[in-house]
C-alpha cells in the first residue's frame, strides 16, 4: 500500500514538472510580447526627440484633424467635474499606467523581464542591436516629458509632496541636460538622479489606476506644443522681416548727422544743381527707391565707376520725407562724377490715390514685406516720370559691375518689362505657384502656375507701352483684392511686391540674358564666384543685406569697395568694413 502511494506521488510530480516546462516559456513569451507592445504604444504618444521641443512629425491634413479631435476628447474626457476631481472615461490600456522604468546606464531597460541564468560555462555572445548613441540623454528627456504630463494632471494628485518631488527632479534634469550634448559629458551623479526620478514616476503611476487619461493628455500636450511652435515660427519670421527693414544704429547715426547739416544750409543751397538734364529722354535714366543713404551711395558709385559714358547718366532717387534731407545732403557733399542726380520726396506726389500710403502701411502690419511704400511706388513709374519714354529701375541692394549702355539698347519687342528670370531649366523653384495661391477664386484670369518668375532689381521699362496698356490700373486692382483679403489666413499673394509684379506684368515681360543679373547674395551662400564676377549686376536680395550684421561675409567685399570708410561721418558713427 505504501509503495503504491509513493508511486502515485512520483506520477503527480512528473506531471507538474511537465506542465511547468510547457507553461513557463509561453508565459515568458507573452510577457515580453506585452512589453514590446507597450514600447510601441508609448512611442506613438511620446516620440523620442533630440531637442527639448516636442514636435509632431506628421503634417498631413487628416493627422491635424485627428489632433483637433484629441483636443476635443481632452476637454470632454479630462474635464473637471463639479466636485473638483478629474473624470476618467475609459478602462483601456491599463498596461500603459504601469510604465516600466527607463534604463539608467547599465540597468535593465524593462523590469519584469527575468534575467538569463548564468552558469560557470562561458556562453557564446548573442547577436544584439547596437546601443544607440547618447541613449541616456534621450531617456532623461523622456523622463522629463512623462513627469510634465503627470504635473499637468496635478488636480488628480492630492499628494503635494509628490508634486514637489516631480518639479524638483524636472528642474535638476533640465539643468543637467542644458550643459551636455553627449552621454560622455554627463556627471557621475546622473545615475542616482535617474533612479530618484524613476521612483517619483512610479509613485505617480500608482495614483492612476487607468492609462486613458494620461495617454490622452500626452497627445493633447503634443498638439499644443505643435501649435505653440508654429506660432513662434511665425513670430520669428515676422521679427526677421522687421529687423531687415530697420536701420542699424550706425546708419541711423549717419542719417541724423546728415539731416542736421542739411538744415544748417541756406535754402538756396539745398538742391543739387543738375536740373537741366533731368528730363532729357535721350539720356540714361536710372530710378532708385530707397530710404538708405549708404545703399544709394553704393548704387550710384558702382554705376558710375562701371560706365563708359557717365555724363549720359541721370539718377532719380525717390525717398520719404524722413530720409530726404540726409540723402540730399550726402550727394551735395559727394556729387556723382559727371552724372546728374535728382532726389524726390514721395510725399510731393499729390496725384497718388487718396489714402494710398495708409493702405500700404496697413497691409504691412502683419507682414513687413508689404509695409514699404517705396517698394509699391515702382508701379507708378509712368506717373512719376511723365516726360520719359524709358527708364532703368535699380533696387538699392544691388552693385553694378559692368557698363549698362548695351542693356539700354535692348529691344523689348513690344513688351513693357525687360528682366532676368530667377529659375533655371529643370528646377521646380521660383515658379508662380510659389508666390500665388491658385486655389483662391479671386484668380479668374488664366495664369500658368508653372511659369518662371522674373526678378525685380534691374529692370528696363518701356514707359510709353506701359501707359498704353494701363498696367498701373492692373496693379491697383490687385492691391484692392489684397485689401479685401486682409486678415485672411491664406493670402492670395505672398512675399511682398514680387507677386504683384508677376501678375501685373504677366505676358508683358521679355526674358533677358542671365549674365545681366545674378540673384541670391542676400540668402544663398553657394552662389558661384564665377557667376558673381561675370555678372553686370549682383543683387543682395533676401534678408542678409550687406549693411546689416547678418550679412554673408564673403559677399560683402563686392559692396564695400564702393564706399570710403575713412569718411569722418562713417568713422564717427562706427561704420566699418
Amino acid at each position: 500500500m505504501m509503495k503504491q502511494h509513493c508511486g502515485f506521488q512520483k506520477v503527480l510530480l512528473l506531471l507538474f514538472v511537465s506542465l511547468l516546462a510547457v507553461i513557463a516559456p509561453i508565459s515568458l513569451f507573452v510577457s515580453r510580447f506585452g512589453e514590446r507592445q507597450y514600447i510601441n504604444d508609448i512611442s506613438s504618444v511620446i516620440p523620442i526627440q533630440s531637442t527639448n521641443v516636442l514636435r509632431l512629425k506628421s503634417t498631413e491634413k487628416d493627422v491635424v484633424k485627428e489632433m483637433h479631435e484629441l483636443g476635443r476628447l481632452v476637454r470632454n474626457d479630462i474635464g473637471q467635474s463639479t466636485d473638483g476631481s478629474w473624470n476618467e472615461t475609459s478602462d483601456a490600456g491599463d498596461a500603459l499606467l504601469h510604465m516600466p522604468p527607463v534604463s539608467t546606464g547599465t540597468l535593465t531597460v524593462m523590469q519584469g523581464i527575468p534575467n538569463r541564468p548564468t552558469s560557470g560555462k562561458a556562453t557564446p555572445p548573442s547577436k544584439t542591436l547596437p546601443t544607440p548613441p547618447d541613449k541616456m540623454i534621450r531617456e532623461m528627456k523622456d523622463q522629463v516629458i512623462i513627469a510634465s504630463a503627470f504635473l499637468h494632471l496635478s488636480p488628480a494628485i492630492n499628494n503635494t509632496r509628490l508634486v514637489r518631488e516631480l518639479k524638483h527632479h524636472i528642474r535638476i534634469t533640465e539643468r543637467i541636460l542644458s550643459h551636455v550634448n553627449k552621454d560622455k559629458d554627463l556627471p557621475q551623479s546622473v545615475l542616482q538622479e535617474q533612479k530618484s526620478m524613476e521612483k517619483s514616476l512610479e509613485k505617480a503611476r500608482s495614483i492612476f489606476p487607468k492609462c486613458a487619461t494620461v495617454a490622452t493628455k500626452l497627445r493633447a500636450m503634443a498638439f499644443n506644443k505643435e501649435e505653440q511652435l508654429e506660432a513662434q515660427n511665425d513670430q520669428v519670421k515676422f521679427l526677421i522681416q522687421l529687423s531687415t527693414r530697420t536701420l542699424p544704429r550706425g546708419l541711423h547715426c549717419l542719417s541724423l548727422q546728415l539731416t542736421t547739416k542739411y538744415f544748417e544750409l541756406p535754402r538756396a543751397e539745398r538742391d543739387p544743381d543738375s536740373k537741366k538734364r533731368l528730363e532729357q529722354p535721350n539720356l540714361y535714366h536710372y530710378a532708385i527707391f530707397s530710404n538708405n543713404v549708404l545703399a544709394c551711395a553704393v548704387v550710384v558709385n558702382s554705376t558710375i565707376s562701371s560706365s563708359l559714358d557717365p555724363e549720359k547718366i541721370v539718377f532719380h532717387i525717390v525717398t520719404d520725407d524722413l530720409n530726404y534731407p540726409a540723402i540730399t545732403m550726402w550727394f551735395l557733399n559727394h556729387p556723382p562724377d559727371r552724372a546728374a542726380i535728382e532726389i524726390v520726396n514721395m510725399y510731393d506726389f499729390k496725384w497718388l490715390p487718396s489714402g494710398y500710403i495708409s493702405i500700404v502701411k496697413q497691409l504691412g502690419l502683419n507682414d513687413p514685406r508689404y509695409s514699404s511704400v517705396l517698394n509699391h511706388l515702382r508701379f507708378y513709374l509712368p506717373q512719376i516720370f511723365p516726360n520719359l519714354d524709358k527708364i532703368l529701375f535699380l533696387d538699392h541692394d544691388v552693385v553694378v559691375q559692368r557698363d549698362l549702355s548695351e542693356f539700354w539698347k535692348s529691344d523689348l519687342n513690344g513688351k513693357v518689362n525687360g528682366a532676368v528670370k530667377m529659375c533655371k531649366n529643370g528646377e521646380p523653384f521660383y515658379r508662380l505657384r510659389d508666390f500665388v495661391d491658385f486655389t483662391n477664386r479671386v484668380l479668374t484670369k488664366p495664369f500658368d502656375p508653372r511659369a518662371c518668375i522674373w526678378g525685380f532689381g534691374m529692370n528696363i521699362f518701356d514707359l510709353q507701352q506701359w501707359r498704353r496698356l494701363g498696367l498701373t490700373s492692373v496693379y491697383m486692382m490687385w492691391m484692392q483684392q489684397m485689401k479685401l483679403m486682409e486678415g485672411k489666413e491664406n493670402p492670395v499673394l505672398r512675399a511682398g511686391t514680387l507677386p504683384l509684379g508677376q501678375l501685373t506684368f504677366y505676358n508683358h515681360t521679355l526674358a533677358l540674358n542671365r549674365r545681366w543679373h545674378v540673384f541670391g547674395l542676400g540668402f544663398d551662400p553657394d552662389v558661384s564666384r564665377t557667376d558673381i564676377e561675370k555678372a553686370a549686376v549682383i543683387h543682395y536680395d533676401g534678408n542678409m543685406k550687406p549693411w546689416l550684421d547678418i550679412n554673408i561675409p564673403k559677399y560683402k567685399k563686392y559692396w564695400n569697395k564702393y564706399l570710403n570708410f575713412n569718411h569722418r561721418y562713417l568713422q564717427q558713427c562706427n561704420i566699418h568694413e
